[in-house]
């Protein structure tokens, strides 16, 4: 061989591993930006899942507090409600005892019409039902001890029958609604 025959091949041999290096080179190049390519997707995948579950608490968060703050303005609501009844039932009740005191001197006096009476009786007792249905009750007064927070005593006597402190006798009932007192039971106190 000669060196020119030598030199034709050093060069075929040389454009042959310049070809052979430049496809793996351009390959590699290829792959390079392949394999970046999904760990930045993979990347982004994961960022956007903890935007995602991120966002979800956090709107969980709000309505777990939305649902709460709701249940408590129901339970306050119904709380004032029935303070407002309670409130209105006093107030209406409170008008209308003079009414019923008025009803009782009805009845304790003498009558010589039994229908009268009768008839007297039945608004009477119509309207304690309707007391009762409304959850007012009547406070105990004669012969039970004298209570300042339910009693108001008008008067002491002297009563060898009955217990110091206690009530003597009732000159006007008192009424209560739930513990609430709506009108002291006027008394008279045993010495």
């Amino acid at each position: 061989m000669t060196n020119s025959e030598e030199l034709h091949k050093e060069d075929v041999v040389s454009d042959a591993a310049e070809e052979a290096e430049t496809p793996t080179e351009e390959a590699a190049a290829d792959e390079a930006p392949a394999a970046e390519a999904p760990a930045e997707e993979a990347s982004n995948e994961d960022s956007e899942a903890e935007k995602v579950a991120a966002e979800l608490a956090s709107v969980k968060d709000q309505l777990l507090r939305t649902m709460a703050e709701y249940d408590n303005f129901r339970k306050r609501s119904a709380r004032e409600k029935d303070a407002l009844r309670a409130d209105i039932i006093t107030t209406v009740t409170s008008q209308f005892l003079p009414v019923m005191d008025n009803l009782v001197r009805a009845l304790e006096a003498d009558c010589t019409d039994e229908n009268y009476k009768n008839g007297v009786q039945m608004i009477y007792d119509s309207f304690m039902t309707t007391l009762k249905n409304l959850g007012v009750e009547e406070i105990e007064s004669d012969g039970a001890d004298f209570d300042p927070a339910m009693h108001q005593a008008v008067q002491r006597v002297d009563d060898s029958g009955l217990d110091s402190g206690k009530v003597a006798k009732t000159f006007a009932k008192g009424y209560k609604i739930n513990g609430k007192v709506i009108r002291f039971a006027m008394v008279a106190v045993a010495n």
